[in-house]
């Protein structure tokens, strides 16, 4: 019975799709992908679970796997699917001590290191903490707390491209009290030490971090003065901003030039992969927010986009 349900379904599906072009008069499809493409067109986007994981902060996927893909819940640890989301396995049950992920990131250069960092960014009012930095050498199977326990909450991870064990992981610490442990970490050594190479002050955590595909020496990092209390969230702050280094995070400049000034809150970063001097912000300010971009690595913004839509709840939605 089930067989046949689902055969009548699926008939349904192709003659459904047939009838849409006889309807528009459109001529036979040719014997090709362009025929099987149009078959799915009556389809829609659904939710192909899992349904334990919880909200999503945090998605990774392989370089040259297409269908191997990873995701953080907010208190279901890491989840990992093999076939493109059909199925999905919890991953980290057996070594995590907190549930919360922020951050992912798989290496490019060898796809089964994998590190999350821990702590949900979007910092809701019922959020979870998490305890730094996991690790996993075998593409998800065991995984091991690589340090950082005081971050509480971590919004980015990136890994050089060619090389694992060169790490940065932007800390957005403490969410209902100043926290000495914010700001961007590296490591060299795959996370048996870490340096902070960028630090505001404990009122001001990152909240972003994008790297510069045809130069990993380059990166953009958001910074956020922020705070909760159980009632209201207190975004913003004249320590909030962008900042950029160009020396693998030796040194960082804040960008300024046609940037929001002020009271500034959460922000977004992103570097346009076709063309790197391109960068992309999006900006939470009451007078000035919204998407900016730059055409010379940051050095001046323009803002290109004010729409209210695009910023509402900026502290769950800042991401570009």
């Amino acid at each position: 019975m089930k067989i046949r349900r689902l055969l009548r379904t699926i008939g349904l599906l192709f003659l459904g799709v047939a009838s849409a072009a006889a309807a528009k008069k459109e001529p036979p499809a040719p014997a090709s992908d362009v025929r099987v493409a149009k078959l799915y067109e009556g389809l829609e986007f659904r939710n192909i679970g899992p349904f334990r994981g919880g909200r999503v902060d945090a998605v990774a996927g392989v370089r040259g796997q297409p269908l191997v893909y990873y995701f953080g819940g907010t208190g279901g640890g890491v989840w990992k699917t093999v076939d493109g989301g059909s199925n999905w396995q919890a991953m980290s049950d057996k070594d995590f001590k907190t549930g919360s992920v922020g951050a992912l990131a798989v290496s490019e250069s060898d796809p089964n290191v994998i590190y999350a960092g821990m702590g949900e960014a979007a910092i809701r009012g019922n959020v979870s903490h998490g305890d730094g930095v996991y690790k996993s050498t075998d593409a998800g199977k065991t995984w091991k707390n690589v340090g950082l326990e005081k971050t509480y909450q971590i919004s980015r991870v990136r890994v050089h491209p060619r090389n694992p064990d060169l790490v940065y992981v932007a800390a957005q610490g403490h969410v209902w009290s100043s926290n000495p442990e914010r700001g961007v970490y590296r490591s060299k050594d795959g996370g048996r030490t870490w340096d902070r190479v960028l630090f505001v002050s404990e009122k001001t955590g990152a909240c972003d971090l994008a790297m510069d595909p045809s130069n990993p020496r380059i990166l953009y990092a958001g910074m956020w003065q922020v705070y909760r209390k159980p009632w209201t969230l207190e975004s913003g702050g004249t320590e909030s901003g962008l900042y950029r280094t160009t020396d693998g995070g030796d040194t960082w400049k804040k960008l300024t030039e046609g940037l929001p000034d002020g009271i500034v809150g959460i922000s977004g970063v992103a570097i346009s992969p076709a063309r790197p001097e391109r960068v992309w912000a999006i900006i939470e300010s009451k007078e000035k927010g919204g998407v900016y971009r730059s055409d010379d690595g940051g050095e001046k913004w323009t803002r290109t986009n004010t729409e209210n839509k695009l910023r509402q709840r900026a502290w769950y939605y800042s991401r570009i």
